[in-house]
């Protein structure tokens, strides 16, 4: 029994763990002040992913017909830095995640989701885009358009 309990509780660390790692999405930060740091050394536009990952339709919309499409992939490895700001309502999340994401709300004064905020490589805001049909080339001809 007690050996039981041993491998009922490994397993259960494991998943918490897992959860916890998996919370942002492959390629995507979930800390502001590494990805901030990161855009400004590489000198590459922050995308603030402002999302209800696991219950706002459109966010997953979004996901889904652009950001995991390889076109979107390929665009934001040469030019953005990537941030998910999530507000799940059945993923586990970290407290210090729960209260960053909660003053970047505020800051950006996000109302609705998905909210895509486009930050410059020293921090300014030179955007905002949100769910739009097209696919990833629709998407990318939208960041492109912030560039100017």
């Amino acid at each position: 029994m007690k050996r039981f309990l041993t491998q009922v509780f490994t397993v259960c660390a494991v998943l918490t763990f897992g959860a916890f790692a998996a919370s942002a999405a492959e390629g995507w930060g979930d800390n502001y002040e590494k990805a901030a740091a990161q855009a400004k050394a590489e000198k590459k536009l922050l995308l603030l992913d402002f999302t209800g990952s696991d219950w706002c339709g459109w966010c997953i919309k979004l996901n889904k017909e652009v950001f995991s499409q390889a076109e979107f992939k390929d665009y934001a490895a040469k030019n953005l830095v990537l941030m998910e700001v999530d507000f799940p309502q059945t993923k586990p999340q970290a407290a210090n995640v729960k209260a960053q994401n909660a003053r970047l709300q505020t800051k950006y004064k996000i109302e609705g989701y998905p909210t895509i905020i486009v930050l410059n490589p020293e921090g300014k805001k030179v955007g905002e885009l949100g769910y739009q049909p097209g696919g990833p080339k629709a998407f990318i001809a939208a960041l492109d358009g912030l560039k100017k």
